[in-house]
């Protein structure tokens, strides 16, 4: 049997002019698995958990800010002795139909971009500042003069702002720290090469080695030098074997065993395919003097 999770296709005030609701819960055991269709802000003010969305898990504590779009099931677990307590928000997408020609804004709405997470955690004092939105945006809530309906937009937009700017600012902070780890990573892979090529070089003994996946390794190449591992291997040393032609009387046998080739024919293989020419050809060439 196929589970479904539960569907709610209710909230209060859903059918009114202003499709919006406001509730602060105490959530003591987490909440089941779960979809509906309308977006669902939450802003955790206490306690400890993990909210699932999609498959994706992600903590929960204070300063979570999660922005859950139509349809996406997700699931909130507490930790033992530490209720959540949260703001959550309700609102239909119509609810800013006036704006509909702000493409920034619709395609929040929408979830257009799905690199991005649909949670952020705040810190400290921007923490402290998130949840002041939230409580001036509840003050609102309970008001019930002319000015509330509009008051409310405003602050609920200027909350979906900072967290989106927050969530995108964090993403590309996030690739930018990854560039460099991938840089700094590409840099001593390189010189381990350097310092070990005449040992048997694998991708999977390489990844090993610093502790990550052969696939990564592999990519991390392409990125970096626009060839494969194995390319940068054989660069190396065969390198190393032109220069041993080039200034030494050693057997050919024997600079293909120096180069880290346990097999000549491997090397002369590699050699001509690279060189374009034999090991003895590319030795005696190199010894021929040069025309005036």
């Amino acid at each position: 049997m196929t589970y479904l999770p539960l569907y709610i296709d209710k909230y209060r005030n859903m059918d009114s002019a202003f499709p919006l609701d406001y509730t602060i819960n105490r959530l003591e055991s987490g909440y089941p698995a779960h979809r509906h269709d309308y977006l669902e802000l939450s802003y955790v003010i206490s306690g400890e958990g993990t909210e699932t969305i999609n498959g994706t898990v992600h903590p929960m504590k204070p300063g979570t800010f999660t922005f859950i779009l139509p349809y996406q099931i997700h699931e909130l677990h507490t930790e033992p002795g530490e209720p959540l307590v949260l703001y959550n928000v309700r609102f239909s997408a119509g609810l800013f139909a006036e704006l509909e020609t702000e493409a920034v804004l619709q395609r929040m709405l929408a979830g257009s971009d799905p690199s991005l997470p649909a949670y952020h955690q705040f810190e400290e004092v921007a923490a402290s500042a998130m949840k002041r939105s939230f409580d001036r945006f509840y003050e609102e809530y309970g008001r019930a003069d002319s000015w509330r309906k509009l008051k409310m937009k405003v602050t609920l937009l200027d909350i979906l702002i900072e967290f989106d700017r927050s969530r995108k600012q964090a993403a590309s902070d996030r690739a930018a720290a990854a560039a460099t780890t991938g840089s700094r990573l590409y840099l001593d892979i390189i010189r381990y090469i350097q310092h070990h090529f005449k040992e048997e070089l694998t991708l999977n003994s390489v990844a090993g080695h610093f502790g990550i996946s052969p696939a990564y390794l592999s990519a991390l190449f392409k990125k970096k030098a626009g060839r494969t591992f194995l390319q940068h291997v054989h660069d190396v040393r065969l390198g190393h074997a032109c220069g041993l032609l080039r200034s030494t009387g050693m057997k050919i046998a024997d600079i293909a065993m120096e180069a880290g080739y346990g097999s000549y024919n491997t090397f002369s293989r590699l050699f001509r395919e690279q060189k374009g020419t034999t090991p003895n050809d590319y030795r005696r060439l190199s010894e021929e003097p040069k025309r005036p």
